[in-house]
């Protein structure tokens, strides 16, 4: 999320000063590599690089490719074999073990719905939403193809079908990404092919507490790209000048803090304020919204305390809402300053989010991003990776240069 708001920030800065543009995307992985379907890259004509298709392996090709697609005004589909350790073509000793596919399409201003446009509809609201993007494995510079149709939440489309003999089961199919949720990269026919992905909101953290410990967690957050919003009842430590990051600042009473949110199912809580009567009443507030995850700072006895306080209320907790509530929060690296404990707690959150136990990498027998793409039994335009690609897919997490 934070990549696609950072390309198109970079899009507007170029269109302001007349650049030529091209836009390098991800669409399909076989094998290992640092990047998945879906990452991005913007290129200007004079060299400049926002977002990221490897771990640097490829961006120099890659940008000597975008310049001829740009003064040609074509999009095309570039191969990447890094399974091959001795290929002299690219210049560089990749060994990823893994064959990646990069659509390069020219960005035209004057186009309504253009890759950028598409994608800054996505960033307008706080919707999930599904970008259709085609190419083809047998013309690699076949016309019509790139990141052509949006599908957002509301049901509203952007764009356009440069297929239109393939539009009802193309529609059918991002309709189906949408409502499932899982990216897909479907072949048609021997000549189209598609990567059918789903664009979720950026996550938005609410931090409650506007202490020093908050400090570097709203940093943190902030650079991963979240959305960050301040609680607290004290006006004089809940602050632009303390929190700069901040997207949003509230000084409210716990019991009025909701009032001024619009929590959604990407909306995490972190209760912080180190005030037990703040915390218990915004976690009273806050449980039978069944958020995803609401961290709550201090020992496990607090959390237990007032679990048990608002049981004796009378407010029903059910096993589905106790898997939300994490206390002590964080992830268990032995954290002890503010900046690691802001680094435990964003980590778990990320690892939570994501469905993940938040385990070591090395403890994985498989590859480390599973796999979103679907391949049709006609499929035939594109091998399937050698056996022994495969076998060491899970082993690498970026390219060595």
């Amino acid at each position: 999320m934070k990549e696609i708001r950072d390309i198109v920030e970079a899009y507007e800065a170029a269109q302001k000063e007349g650049k030529q543009l091209a836009l390098a995307t991800v669409v399909k992985v076989q094998g290992s590599s640092y990047r998945q379907p879906g990452a991005r890259m913007l290129i200007t004509e004079d060299g400049q690089l926002t977002g990221a298709i490897s771990g640097g392996c490829l961006e120099g090709d890659a940008l000597r490719k975008a310049q001829l697609v740009m003064l040609q005004q074509k999009p095309k589909l570039i191969k990447y074999d890094t399974m091959d350790e001795d290929d002299a073509q690219l210049g560089v000793g990749l060994g990823c073990n893994g064959i990646i596919h990069i659509l390069i399409e020219p960005i035209l201003p004057e186009e309504p719905h253009n890759p950028l446009q598409l994608l800054r509809h996505f960033l307008y609201k706080r919707q999930k939403a599904v970008l259709l993007t085609l190419f083809s494995f047998s013309n690699p510079k076949a016309a019509g193809a790139g990141s052509t149709l949006l599908l957002t939440e509301e049901g509203n489309t952007y764009g356009q079908l440069s297929a239109p003999e393939l539009q009802d089961e193309l529609l059918a199919d991002t309709e189906n990404v949408l409502q499932t949720g899982v990216s897909t990269m479907k072949s048609y026919t021997e000549k189209m092919s598609a990567f059918i992905e789903v664009l979720e909101p950026a996550v938005s953290l609410v931090i409650a507490g506007a202490g020093n410990d908050a400090i570097p967690l709203m940093k943190l957050a902030t650079v991963l790209g979240w959305q960050t919003t301040l609680v607290d009842g004290r006006a004089h430590y809940a602050t632009k000048a303390r929190f700069p990051g901040a997207e949003d600042i509230f000084i409210t009473k716990a019991e009025e803090a909701l009032t001024h949110l619009s929590p959604d199912e990407r909306t995490v809580f972190v209760l912080m304020t180190h005030n037990y009567h703040y915390d218990l009443t915004l976690l009273r507030k806050l449980l039978p919204l069944r958020l995803p995850y609401i961290g709550v700072l201090g020992p496990k006895k607090k959390l237990k305390r007032m679990l048990n306080e608002l049981e004796e209320e009378g407010l029903e907790i059910d096993s589905s809402q106790l898997q939300a509530v994490f206390g002590p929060v964080g992830l268990d690296i032995g954290a002890e300053s503010p900046e690691e404990i802001a680094l435990s707690i964003t980590a778990e959150i990320k690892a939570v989010l994501a469905g993940k136990k938040g385990n070591s990498l090395r403890e994985k027998t498989g590859p480390i991003h599973e796999s979103t793409t679907i391949r049709p039994a006609h499929e035939t335009a594109e091998p399937a990776v050698p056996a022994k690609a495969t076998k060491t897919a899970g082993n690498y997490q970026s390219c060595s240069v």
